[in-house]
């Protein structure tokens, strides 16, 4: 079983201050006889380590690891070096420089002493958290860098953290060393797969420090631990200075440095800048878009508490020059002239679909989503070109672009279309129209209006006080902010139809009803017949229907374009069950009971219980039907009796037959139970039982001797505001 020998934490940096107590209290508090010697020493005494404690020297560490303090040092051996010194060119030690004798001996030195099977412990605000870390800040920083942007030269540092606070003050951004340890690999079902993934051909020891294999460990000395290595490792350079270095993905490495970086003047970084070096250069921070998952410039993980960094990293999946010019060339400019005028949302979408802010493990990619919310649609073993260990996370090169739904879906056809931005801006406000109709697992079929005819129609959005804008063209109305948008959300969600087997896709010789919306939050009705489509507003009076002027087929369904909206409705039902009954007598018995009823204003068409912007389903019973219910005394043979009983018994009648909350149709959508408009003599609600299916739809009452009322076809789902009205061939008894 394993031991956690955390005490250490606590017991050895007690051990070091006893030993640098004064000399009056050396008596109590001397040092004790068999304390091991401090790191530098220990190197030294061992005989192979000459190399590094050189190095030490040079890089001014001798005298920091030769007192009390508390380190964790990966030493790379005599063996190492002699192999680093022969890859670099270097004779001895003695002939490295200081600056990479720094980064050697630096980016050795992990903050607090560990044993190796301390490393995977996380120490999380609330405690430890075991075998959940593999990775340590070290004693390494680029700190302060000179750089030419745009021409001119500037002192840059770096993001240390993401989002809207990209620089806090007194964070060096220190980079940090991963290891693979058995523990960790156990828990989190890691296996040798992913070491060799990132290095093939070297063998993984169940303790390996990147690639370095760990020749002896948990060497104690006063002041930490020691590892021995059997590798030099030179600080790993994090994401952003991999693309900015390597011209396989410079057009990527672009594209983020055009669009979605700035430099901006920062005046703690400029002090601290000013009083180390004595110089008079403003300092700047590297910015990335705050929209990004991360910067790849920040060597801290997320911090959401100080030692996060310790358990997980970040991921950047990054398109090789070739496909991704490909991908720019066929998907992107597919309607625009070029790059430089693309939105801004497109190249932070195109980043986000290749970010995870999580380390990917290549065993366990699927556990993964990317910045975008989607699933990583990368083959590992096919796909990936060059993979890295790096500062900040893994890196992997690819030679594809990762296939988002932002651009292979219908939503793709108004978002990579300078045409539709209005639409796109109203998909992206958080609406959910966005997250709905990009989804390329599900199919959709969406009517889209351009710009243009928005205009035409008297939308528009004010850039100045940023809200959308209204005038209606038939009375001048000027509505703005939430009211207008309101409108427009309504109008595009009924222009947005799940369509699972395709039901619009033959949209030009076929006709029917369908429902808007998805199966979470159901639409309204609206109608299609040869590239006409009528929603309830578009069969009143003067309504004209959309029609469709072309179509774009994307993986997901098909975006007609339409030359104005399908009209939602502002009348009241009753007015639509009037005007059937003008035009079909098998309404007309029914609407004369309703016209005469006690909850019916004739003149403006309101029935009690109904309002406009609530979903309703009407059955209407045809005249036969309606001459049974009389015959059974279910209703007075008038329609516009003299006594009140009489009137309440019609009243409940037509309640009984108007389903509430919910619009249904004979598509599967809607069955069981439905509660209606009627109240029981107790005051409690009523229920019709609902069979639907394409093709049927029947209503029952629970009065269980009478026949089912079922919908005639070529009279029924007759558009109303958020309801269908249908004639049915039987009455319902309440």
């Amino acid at each position: 079983m394993k031991k956690k020998l955390h005490y250490y934490l606590f017991v050895l940096p007690l051990l070091a201050l006893f030993a640098s107590c004064s000399q009056e209290l050396d008596p109590y508090y001397e040092r004790p006889a068999g304390l091991e010697d401090p790191i530098y020493q220990q190197l030294e005494a061992r005989g192979n380590f000459k190399s590094l404690t050189t190095l030490i020297a040079k890089a001014g560490y001798k005298d920091i690891l030769s007192k009390s303090g508390y380190w964790t040092m990966m030493a790379p051996n005599d063996a190492a070096f002699a192999k680093f010194f022969q890859e670099k060119g270097f004779s001895d030690a003695s002939k490295v420089d200081s600056i990479t004798a720094g980064k050697i001996v630096k980016y050795a030195l992990i903050y607090n002493g560990f044993r190796k099977e301390q490393l995977s412990d996380y120490q999380s605000s609330k405690g430890w958290v075991v075998d959940v870390a593999y990775r340590r800040r070290t004693a390494y920083y680029d700190g302060f860098q000179d750089k030419i942007i745009n021409g001119e030269p500037k002192v840059i540092v770096g993001m240390n953290r993401n989002g809207f606070t990209p620089y806090v003050s007194g964070d060096n951004n220190n980079k940090y060393v991963t290891y693979f340890t058995d523990e960790h690999f156990a828990s989190k079902r890691l296996s040798a797969l992913d070491f060799n993934y990132f290095y093939p051909g070297v063998e993984y020891t169940e303790f390996n420090v990147l690639d370095s294999k760990v020749a002896e460990a948990d060497i104690i000395a006063e002041n930490g631990l020691i590892h021995e290595l059997d590798k030099v490792n030179l600080p790993p350079v994090n994401i952003d200075q991999y693309l900015e270095q390597n011209s396989n993905y410079s057009l990527f490495h672009s594209l983020m440095e055009k669009n979605l970086v700035t430099y901006v003047f920062n005046q703690t970084a400029t002090t601290t800048y000013r009083n180390y070096t004595k110089k008079s250069d403003d300092v700047f921070v590297k910015m990335y878009d705050a929209t990004l998952k991360f910067a790849p410039n920040n060597e801290n993980y997320v911090k959401a508490e100080d030692n996060d960094g310790q358990a997980d990293a970040y991921t950047m999946i990054v398109p090789e020059n070739g496909p991704l010019q490909t991908f720019i060339n066929t998907v992107l400019l597919k309607n625009y002239p070029s790059i430089d005028v693309l939105p801004k949302y497109i190249f932070q979408d195109l980043v986000n679909a290749h970010m995870v802010q999580s380390a990917v493990w290549p065993t366990l990619k699927d556990d993964y989503v990317n910045g975008l919310g989607e699933e990583i649609r990368f083959d590992f073993n096919n796909d990936i070109t060059d993979k890295k260990v790096l500062s900040n996370g893994f890196f992997y090169g690819a030679n594809k672009v990762q296939k988002s739904n932002l651009f292979y879906s219908v939503y793709t056809t108004a978002y990579l279309d300078p045409k539709y931005t209005y639409a796109t801006k109203i998909y992206n406000e958080g609406s959910g129209y966005k997250e709905m109709i990009s989804n390329i697992n599900k199919k959709y079929t969406i009517f889209l209006p351009s710009d243009a005819i928005l205009r035409s129609l008297g939308f528009d959005f004010d850039t100045t006080h940023s809200y959308w804008r209204y005038v209606s063209p038939i009375n001048g109305a000027v509505e703005t902010g939430t009211g207008a948008k309101n409108r427009l959300l309504r109008l595009f969600y009924n222009c947005i139809v799940q369509t699972p087997n395709g039901e619009l896709d033959d949209i030009a010789s076929t006709s029917g009803v369908i429902r808007t919306g998805d199966d979470e939050l159901p639409g309204e009705y609206i109608k299609w017949s040869n590239n006409k489509i009528y929603a309830a507003g578009d069969i009143v009076p003067g309504g004209v229907p959309a029609n469709v002027i072309g179509k774009e087929v994307q993986q997901n369904g098909i975006a007609y374009y339409v030359d104005k909206f399908p009209e939602y409705s502002i009348e009241l039902q009753g007015l639509a069950i009037a005007r059937l009954a003008a035009a079909n007598p098998e309404f007309d018995t029914f609407y004369q009971y309703l016209k005469n009823s006690t909850i019916y204003t004739a003149a403006t068409g309101k029935i009690e219980g109904v309002a406009l912007g609530s979903s309703y389903t009407f059955l209407i019973p045809n005249k036969a039907a309606m001459a049974r219910a009389v015959t059974a005394k279910v209703l007075p043979a008038s329609n516009n009796p003299a006594s009140q009983g009489e009137k309440d018994l019609i009243a409940d009648f037509i309640r009984f037959h108007i389903i509430n909350n919910k619009t249904i149709s004979n598509d599967g959508n809607i069955t069981g139970q439905q509660e209606t408009l009627m109240k029981d003599t107790k005051g409690d609600k009523t229920y019709v039982g609902v069979t639907s299916a394409p093709a049927t739809l029947s209503f029952k009452d629970n009065s269980g001797n009478n026949p089912a009322a079922n919908f005639i076809p070529a009279s029924s789902n007759n558009l109303a505001d958020r309801s269908l009205i249908h004639l049915v061939d039987n009455y319902l008894l309440p």
